[in-house]
């Protein structure tokens, strides 16, 4: 098993979507059309405790915005990155720091440095997966779509 593939367990993936309710977004935009912004909209709809990291920003989705992960108030169980790779390693450290229980690296954010800094102190690690899309699998949100199916599969059922 690669590195990528540890960071990408389903049975990993489900267990935090399942037990997980505070989930602080690195990155998370005020601008609607931007990725983090819809995750951060969609993850808050579906009931989880969204706090925006940004220093540029005083408050995102109706909540305040911290500059850093260092100045969030209240335990995270999960850190969701929507930064550039190179950036992994120093919020890998704050998220050790606060004792986060997870550190989840949107797509296109693979920094082996920052996903080993993160597992060897303990959190859970997930690398390119998008928090948005493995809930709508794995939780069964699907149904925007027309289907509510648990998963997503190219078979049908009865055929595999």
């Amino acid at each position: 098993m690669t590195d990528l593939e540890r960071y990408q367990d389903p049975l990993t993936i489900q267990r935090l979507l399942h037990s997980a309710g505070t989930i602080a977004i690195v990155g998370l935009s005020n601008n609607e059309l931007r990725a983090s912004y819809f995750v951060g909209y969609y993850l808050k709809r579906h009931g989880y405790r969204v706090i925006p990291v940004n220093p540029r920003e005083k408050r995102i989705l109706g909540e305040t915005s911290y500059a850093s992960l260092l100045d969030v108030p209240v335990p995270v169980d999960i850190v969701n990155v929507f930064r550039a790779p190179d950036a992994l390693p120093g919020i890998a450290r704050e998220a050790v720091q606060i004792k986060a229980g997870a550190l989840w690296c949107q797509f296109g954010v693979i920094n082996e440095e920052g996903s080993r800094i993160a597992a060897d102190a303990g959190a859970t690690v997930i690398v390119d997966r998008c928090l948005k899309v493995e809930h709508a699998r794995y939780v069964g949100r699907m149904h925007w779509l027309g289907f509510n199916t648990q998963r997503i599969t190219s078979v049908r059922a009865g055929l595999q």
